[in-house]
């Protein structure tokens, strides 16, 4: 009886610990009874019933799946070896356990196929610098495709894009010759950058070097006017003074004569090319004028009347005309 007892309870101790099932916060459990899909259990503790039902638990976290490398021709016919990485996530349990026997491998299987038809539609230079439109494109497709499992492909990431040893010195030496090309084409900038500099600064400083000069002969001929005009002013001046002085004071012939000698020596000394004769050479070619005039009249030195016809007395007032 005790023993019945004992195993009463111990059977129904083992009763109460099978009918409850832990959950962690990453995961769903889905519940089986006989077989058949009865409901799906969220994180906690949770009640089942004993021998009846089962619990499978379905992990929801993003999962990395790696794609095997493979051989895939491009569009130039070049063989390049791919593999990429995908990230996935359930978010369907019910659909990845119950559509898809392994969503992981299938999954897989067709990113490979994908990816080869991808990059046989491209040529190499168009792979290898495409990364991004390739990893674009191919989660696409597989969103697309496994959405109906129940998971979404998050991303996928390109690996590896490696052609084979020669096409990698091909292009290893083409890299080397265009970066060679782009110094050279950026030596040639700088020294024409250079050169346009130079010579821009060339031509401003002959620019400030001629308005320099330009404004410094302005400034000169300015002094040089101002110069000339104060002295003409000052001449004018003094000629006024005199001839004010002289007229006041209504100065002899003496007083005439006395200027008329003090500007000698200033008139001797200019450079002009006009020539001043003093007062008594010009009285004396005045009279000599006169006489070859009466010369050349017949009046004088002999000339008929001359001798019967006296002169007019001094003093005397000259003869009336004749009508």
């Amino acid at each position: 009886m005790i023993i019945f007892v004992a195993a009463l309870v111990f059977f129904a101790f083992i009763m109460v610990g099978m009918s409850f099932r832990v959950i962690r916060p990453f995961e769903k459990g889905l519940v089986e009874r006989l077989g058949k899909y009865q409901r799906m259990l969220d994180s906690g503790l949770n009640v089942i019933i004993p021998f009846f039902d089962s619990v499978i638990k379905v992990d929801m976290r993003e999962m990395v799946l790696e794609v095997p490398s493979q051989m895939v021709i491009t569009k130039d016919n070049v063989v390049v070896e791919v593999d990429a990485v995908i990230y996935a996530q359930v978010t369907d349990p019910v659909r990845s356990r119950y559509e898809i026997f392994n969503y992981n491998l299938a999954a897989t299987k067709l990113a490979q196929t994908n990816l080869r038809n991808i990059i046989g539609d491209m040529e190499l230079d168009q792979s290898l610098t495409s990364r991004d439109a390739i990893n674009a494109q191919l989660r696409d497709v597989l969103d697309t495709a496994t959405d109906k499992w129940g998971v979404r492909v998050n991303r996928v990431e390109l690996q590896r894009i490696d052609p084979p040893q020669d096409i990698t010195d091909a292009m290893s030496q083409q890299m080397k010759a265009e970066r060679l090309k782009r110094a050279n084409i950026l030596g040639a900038e700088g020294f024409k950058q250079a050169a346009i500099l130079k010579a821009e600064g060339g031509k401003q400083a002959v620019i400030l070097e001629a308005e320099g000069k330009s404004e410094a002969i302005k400034r000169v001929a300015e002094a040089e006017k101002y110069r000339q005009v104060t002295v003409a002013e000052g001449e004018a001046g003094a000629i006024m003074n005199v001839f004010t002085a002289i007229h006041n004071g209504k100065a002899t012939e003496d007083v005439i004569m006395l200027k008329y000698l003090e500007a000698l020596p200033k008139i001797a000394n200019g450079q002009a090319s006009k020539l001043f004769l003093p007062l008594e050479t010009s009285k004396m070619l005045g009279s000599l004028a006169a006489a070859v005039e009466a010369v050349a009249s017949g009046k004088g030195f002999g000339g008929q009347g001359s001798e019967n016809k006296p002169g007019p007395k001094p003093g005397a007032a000259p003869p009336a005309p004749q009508a």
